[in-house]
């Protein structure tokens, strides 16, 4: 009788971690990462733009440096999914120098920007180089 009995307290133990395992709270999903993209552009003159552009659900975020050759500025817009401009941003003019050029551009949409264009600009506010990264 005693072995049954330790038989039947087993099965009811492992009955119970089973059922303890099947109802225990799931574990926490990790927050996902914002996308990142890297971006250089170049223009004839040794000017550049580079930097890491960071799509967050509200906003769109650069970090980065410029180098003019000459006089040049940065220019940066994000764009819906409709391809609809959600409010570009310029850096201050820069002359033969390198700076770094931080910025925040809105992108208060549903589902946040799409795509960024980065460029360079010269000192007239004329596109030298842009290029497109789009946040998937």
């Amino acid at each position: 009788m005693t072995l049954g009995r330790s038989v039947l307290t087993l099965a009811a133990v492992a009955g119970l971690a089973v059922s303890g395992a099947l109802t225990a709270p799931a574990a926490s999903a990790a927050t996902a990462a914002y996308p990142s993209k890297s971006v250089v552009v170049q223009d004839g003159s040794g000017s550049w733009i580079g930097g890491t552009l960071t799509f967050y659900g509200r906003s769109v975020g650069f970090d980065g440096d410029m180098r003019s050759i000459g006089c040049r500025r940065a220019w940066l817009s994000a764009y819906d999914a409709a391809g609809g401009s959600l409010g570009p941003r310029s850096s201050s003019t820069h002359c033969d120098s390198i700076a770094e050029v931080p910025t925040t551009l809105p992108a208060n949409v549903a589902g946040g920007a799409a795509y960024v264009w980065v460029c360079l600009d010269d000192a007239t506010a004329v596109h030298t180089a842009c290029e497109r990264r789009y946040a998937n």
